[in-house]
């Protein structure tokens, strides 16, 4: 599939010609791959809206999905949405003119959204919930006008982390960002992709391909955040025990109900002597 190094998308022109690029894009391609393929993702002839905020994350995930669909792997049509959201110095011709270029379909929208979050959120108070409450209710629209019956996101493998030791910490809840859900109204799933992908990677590969990547100016001007927490503790870790990120993502597909405390989730009541092996207590430490 990946033999001949010039046969790629033209998402990929330009691309570096050195190994350690070759194997980086390999990689991110065939991670992407098995996510799709691993939680049932594709509906032969549908429309995918292929979020991007123009950012590392979305810039790879745009050129992965469209690699694999110039490849014939991914049957399904891409349409790229960016929702300018009205903030303040925002580069507005930077992604319409590389979406351009690239012969990408694409739909840009916008929508003053900053305004409303600068008004109804304290100064002091993190403006992600909101931003991204009243981000997501304007991408499911765009995806009902464009007949998508997908809304693809780029949060990748360490977004799905932070999130667990979120909620972990300040939620009391074991849960995360899924890779595949449908939305509230159930008219709309809504699919990560890059949910095996390592954020390292993203910023290589975007850095690499010199990608003309937007800061965001909203949330990312925070100091202090939880998430921004979070992610200096997975980082120490990191640096620690090498690998250890990737020894948590696992731990997240391989969750044992019998061995946790939610009876809603096990059936503790009903557990008697000469069950089944897989519902007796073996080493559980």
């Amino acid at each position: 599939m990946f033999d001949n190094a010039d046969d790629i998308h033209p998402l990929f022109e330009g691309a570096p010609s050195t190994t350690e690029f070759k194997k980086l894009r390999k990689r991110i391609v065939r991670h992407t791959r098995e996510a799709i393929e691993q939680y049932g993702m594709i509906e032969r002839g549908a429309r995918w809206l292929v979020c991007l905020s123009g950012g590392k994350d979305s810039y790879t995930l745009l050129a992965a999905l469209h690699e694999l669909k110039w490849r014939g792997l991914l049957p399904v049509d891409l349409l790229a949405c960016n929702l300018d959201q009205g903030q303040p110095g925002f580069p507005a011709t930077v992604l319409p003119e590389f979406l351009e270029k690239m012969g990408v379909p694409h739909r840009i929208e916008y929508r003053d959204t900053y305004s409303i979050v600068m008004d109804k959120i304290p100064q002091g108070r993190t403006y992600c919930a909101l931003c991204s409450r009243l981000r997501r209710g304007h991408l499911y629209r765009i995806a009902r006008e464009e007949g998508c019956s997908a809304v693809v996101l780029g949060h990748h493998r360490d977004d799905i982390l932070e999130t667990f030791f979120m909620n972990l910490f300040h939620g009391s809840r074991l849960a995360t960002m899924p890779p595949k859900l449908v939305n509230e109204e159930g008219d709309l799933f809504v699919y990560r992709p890059l949910a095996h992908v390592a954020e390292a990677d993203c910023e290589r590969f975007a850095r690499a391909m010199n990608y003309p990547v937007i800061p965001c100016d909203l949330c990312g001007s925070q100091d202090g955040l939880q998430r921004k927490q979070v992610k200096a503790l997975i980082d120490q870790w990191e640096k620690n025990h090498p690998g250890r990120r990737q020894k948590m993502f696992r731990a997240l597909m391989n969750a044992r109900p019998s061995h946790l405390l939610d009876p809603a989730l096990f059936d503790f009541a009903g557990l008697t002597r000469g069950a089944p092996p897989t519902a007796r207590e073996t080493d559980a430490g």
